[in-house]
């Protein structure tokens, strides 16, 4: 450990207990239970040189650009279908396909406008991508509010270091927004103060200026959005950054049970009358079965090879992966697409007898349910731990932001397991975060 970074982790507890005191938390549903907590903060930073992060910068750009295309291709021609390079059946059993996106094109053409592409880093040195999230991926508040914390709890390490600052988040994030604008004010739409990532819903709004509304606070009027101001008035929208998933977003359009969504606004959408961030339809470009096919993309839309690749990843929906994954259970992890969070993992070595046997009965069964993937020996991070530095697991979610051309955030959320054992660093899993500096030659 540097003596810049030794100087931060005497601040540590400090740096925990203004966190805590500005409510930096997440929430989580368990046995029908709301429990909020703490998202432990370590300070002891993932640092990426500018060599290594101009790559990883290259390849977001490209691999974003890909699926933004695939997304407007899905649901319009389909010329990836027609060309053979994805099979039709795999798309449409997607349970991210939406048929009643079909035909909508979003504001500018944008469909992924802030996406969170998850990366490891192997023992090998290289960086491999896990799983891309386009629908509301979270995290950015996280480093955003802890490096200002650090920067106030020990502006000293900061005063030499050649550090991009990432600060700019909110600024990138107001351009995105004000670039797909169709006039109007920007509003920043939550299901509330009980969802998992209201901190950071709350935090963006302020930071970027938007307003946070609820679904009671917006209406729909003669095929326009307008936020009700607290005076009564009647203001229109523009933007809508939501951060409620695609199935309560309408009731009309989508789940007539929702109760957080707002009517007719999928109507107003589809009319070209309001963007809305990220564009709904997005799950078929980031169900972990597709994922498996983004290699194929790049080389289909954008005619180049991938400069960052995927895990090797098998789909048991093919014989042959099939065969392979029955032929080696216990080297492999396996993921349920449809879940997130950490939540659907399981590593076939750490299975029983029984339980092994029960899996591959389901696999036969569901086989487009899951995927297969090898176990990445990823480098492991130092964290403090009883005042001592102790090697953990710990993965990158990087933000690209897509407006006219895409950006990459020169920062990002480094999570981490705080088991020993675990390979799992989710937040609802138990996790903690760092700060990810991005140096600057």
């Amino acid at each position: 450990m540097d003596l810049k970074v030794s100087s931060l982790a005497q601040h540590a507890d400090k740096i925990n207990g203004l966190l805590a005191r500005y409510g930096v938390r997440f929430g989580i549903y368990k046995n029908g239970t709301f429990k909020e907590q703490l998202f432990p903060f370590d300070p002891i930073p993932r640092i990426i040189g500018p060599e290594e992060f101009a790559r990883l910068e290259k390849g977001l750009k490209q691999r974003v650009t890909a699926l933004n295309l695939f997304l407007k291709d899905i649901y319009s021609r389909k010329l990836i279908i027609r060309d053979g390079a994805i099979p039709e059946d795999f798309i449409f059993a997607s349970s991210g396909y939406m048929a009643e996106c079909e035909g909508a094109l979003p504001p500018k053409g944008i469909y992924s406008h802030i996406s969170g592409i998850d990366l490891v880093k192997g023992k090998d040195g290289e960086w491999y991508i896990l799983e891309d999230n386009l629908r509301v991926p979270s995290g950015a508040s996280y480093p955003m509010i802890a490096r200002e914390l650090c920067r106030r709890s020990s502006p000293k390490t900061f005063q030499t270091l050649c550090l991009e600052d990432n600060r700019d988040y909110a600024a990138l994030l107001k351009r995105t927004m004000d670039h797909v604008n169709v006039g109007g004010h920007t509003v920043i739409l939550t299901p509330g103060r009980y969802n998992a990532a209201y901190f950071e819903h709350s935090y963006l709004a302020e930071k970027t200026g938007a307003h946070l509304v609820t679904g009671s606070e917006l209406m729909v009027e003669d095929d326009r959005l307008y936020y009700m101001t607290a005076d009564g008035k009647k203001e229109r929208v523009g933007a809508v950054y939501r951060r409620i998933s695609d199935e309560y977003l309408d009731p009309m359009a989508f789940n007539p049970e929702s109760l957080i969504g707002i009517p007719h606004l999928y109507e107003v959408f589809r009319k070209g009358n309001v963007a809305l961030l990220n564009a709904p339809g997005n799950g078929v470009a980031d169900d972990k079965g597709i994922y498996y096919f983004v290699p194929r993309m790049i080389r289909y839309y954008l005619k180049e090879e991938p400069i960052l690749q995927n895990a090797p990843t098998y789909l048991p929906f093919y014989k042959e992966d099939m065969d392979y994954v029955l032929a080696h259970f216990d080297q492999l992890v396996l993921k349920d697409v449809a879940e997130a969070g950490g939540y659907g993992v399981v590593f076939g070595s750490s299975m029983t007898k029984e339980k092994k046997a029960d899996f591959i009965t389901l696999l036969k069964k569901e086989p487009r349910r899951f995927i297969a993937q090898e176990v990445i020996d990823f480098q492991d991070l130092d964290i403090l731990e009883g005042g001592e530095a102790v090697p953990r697991k710990a993965d990158l979610r990087a933000f690209v932001l897509m407006a006219d051309e895409p950006l990459v955030w020169k920062s990002g959320l480094t999570r981490f397991s705080r088991d020993p054992d675990s390979f799992i660093v989710n937040s609802s899993q138990g996790g903690g975060f760092k700060d990810t500096w991005v140096l600057y030659q």
